[in-house]
Formats: C-alpha cells, structure tokens, sequence
C-alpha cells in the first residue's frame, strides 16, 4: 500500500480509505447502500488491515449511529493501528439544535461519536456540510478546542463551495486557529466538477482532497451496460444513489473507453476508474466502500499499478463536459491561469 501526506500536516495517509456507511443498514436510504453487520464487518476490516489499509472513515448519521458503534466495537483492542475519520453538521436528533456546526451541537456530536466508536479521540473530524447560519468563527473556534483538547487530532470539511474553504482558511490563519488539512470531495470520472474551482484552491492552498464515491454511486462498477436494464439490486436502483444526472450516451461512451482500457491493462472498470484518481492533482486518499468482501477486494486492486499517460489522456477526454461560467471562460486564459483546466498536469498531493 501507498502512503501519501496529508498535506498541511505531517501525517501520512494510505492512498485508500475504508468507507464504513454499509454498516448497520438502517433507515432505507442507507439499507441501500448495506446492511453490513459485526461480524461481516470484522472480516472487511480485518482484510484492510492485511493490505495496508489503516484509515476507516464514518459520520455520526450513517445509520443512525449504527455505523459508528459497529466500527467502535470491530477495532477494539487495536485502536492504536488505526486511522478514524467521523463527521458532524447533518441534523442527527429531533431538538432544534441537533444540526449544524454550532459550539452546541459540535461538542455534543464528537462526545456521542467518541462513545459509539469507544475511543477518547479521532484522528480527523469532519464538517459533512457548511453550515452558512452558524458564523464560521464559533465553528472553527469549537474545533481549534477539540484539537487543543487532544480529543481531535486533524480537521477537514466536505461538500464545500470554494469560498466556504477559503473563508475558513483565512479565519484559521487570522486567529492561528487548526485549519482545514483535507477536504473530501465527490469526484470521479463521471463528476469532474471538483477540478473548476476546489482543486485549483486546493492546489494554491495546499489543501488534500479525499475522494469520496469515487464509483459514482455503483455506476461505474462495471455493471451499467448499453442496452442492458439497471441492476436491481444496485445501490441506484433501491433509492441509495447520489450525483449528477448523466446523459445516457455520453456515459456510455465513457463506459466503451473504460472498457478498452480494461482489455489492454487486465483490470476492471471500477479498478480503473480509483487508479485515474490517485492520477489527479491534491487527492492523497480515496474512499472505497464494499457490501462483501468481493466487492472489497476488487477495490483493493485498484493499486499498486499505473495507467500509462496516454491512457489517462483517453480517460480525460471521453469524461469531459462542458463547463459552466466563469469556468469555460477562464479556460481561455491557460497561458496566465494553467489551473483552468482539468487536464492540468502538477502532481499529486502525496507527491
């Protein structure tokens, strides 16, 4: 296993990530996703750990909790080995304070998570969304304690717009508050939206990307097929999926390239579309999920292999979509502006 820097921080991350949202199952929307318990979960951790995958991440709404507590009670006893990422903000209760990132609702949600998951800290605790009436001072102030208090080790925010990010960076750094190491992200070869504004921030402000449904839901599992029906026991089809609307033959015509590149490398489609994200610029970790364990070690094989360039240039254009203003606009301006572009060459963020 490959180990990148988080960068902004001195801590090393593997390139993969284990995504505990299939555990427990529970209400409908994440029973979609797995309904995976103690047991089948104590087998997929164990397989990480016997490839070099030491970082879980989970959230304080998978399941209700369930998440959390089954992975709490899968890594006790090795605690120590592990790397585990939870988040906050999503409304978890019915009291009128039980969303957001408010110093109310922050501190409650890390001490619940802190016992489900039956650990005294989390290495990285993440901000699942903005909370835009909330001012971003008492939220990255509440953080800055956690941290401070040792119960926090790193921070990150997800689903950010880009001024969301960097108005909390610039925050952070006013007050010398811990700032954001790592934003996770939706990204793939079917979302590429990530590359107009938060990658260019990212690469400016160093800040790592962590991938997550890097399969876009399942749809590029290697089991959507031109002319053939939606599988019905797909995470799509039982009411679990999330990200954009495709055009049908555009996908497909992804999906044709993908295979031709499955041919000549001798691995799947769902292997080839994590290995072009470790390709990209800023992402230092991917998030995989699996149901079971062939799921699981599929996903695995996404490493310790490279697409050629010339391949990776043949994913990058049959992905590409038209772009939205100001985004199409500064791309006719690369000579000043290189990170206008998708096909922007900088390395990675481990690298």
């Amino acid at each position: 296993m490959d180990y990148r820097l988080l960068t902004g921080s001195g801590l090393k991350v593997p390139v993969l990530s284990f995504g505990t949202a299939t555990f427990g199952g529970n209400p409908p929307f994440f029973s979609a996703w797995g309904q995976t318990d103690v047991s089948e979960a104590r087998r997929l951790i164990d397989l990480c750990m016997d490839a070099g995958v030491n970082f879980f991440d989970t959230a304080d709404i998978y399941s209700n909790g369930a998440s959390e507590s089954i992975l709490g009670e899968v890594i006790a006893g090795r605690r120590d080995k592990m790397l585990i990422a939870t988040k906050a903000t999503f409304r978890f209760g019915e009291d009128i304070n039980d969303v957001g990132s408010s110093r109310f609702h922050l501190v409650r949600s890390l001490e619940d998570s802190l016992r489900r998951l039956r650990t005294d800290y989390v290495d990285i605790y993440t901000m699942h969304g903005f909370d835009a009436l909330t001012p971003v001072e008492e939220t990255l102030r509440t953080l800055d304690d956690m941290v401070r208090s040792g119960k926090v080790r790193y921070l990150a925010c997800s689903n950010f717009s880009g001024w969301h990010l960097m108005k909390s960076l610039g925050i952070s750094e006013k007050y010398g508050w811990s700032r954001y190491v790592a934003h996770q992200a939706h990204y793939s070869l079917i979302g590429r939206e990530y590359e107009w504004e938060l990658m260019p921030l990212a690469l400016d402000q160093k800040v790592s990307t962590i991938v997550w449904s890097p399969l876009s839901g399942g749809r590029l599992g290697g089991r959507f097929r031109r002319g053939q029906p939606m599988p019905s026991d797909s995470r799509i089809a039982q009411g679990g999926g999330e990200g954009p609307t495709i055009p049908e033959a555009w996908f497909y015509r992804l999906i044709d390239v993908m295979d031709e590149i499955a041919l000549e490398t001798n691995k799947s489609v769902p292997q080839i579309a994590i290995n072009w994200l470790l390709q990209r610029p800023t992402v230092v970790n991917v998030i995989i999920g699996a149901r079971n364990e062939q799921q699981l070690r599929q996903n695995l094989g996404a490493v310790g292999w490279n697409l050629s360039v010339e391949q990776v240039a043949r994913l990058d254009a049959a992905s590409q979509r038209e772009t939205i203003y100001p985004y199409w606009h500064q791309r006719g301006f690369i000579e000043r502006n290189p990170t206008a572009t998708p096909l922007y060459s900088g390395s990675s963020g481990g690298e």
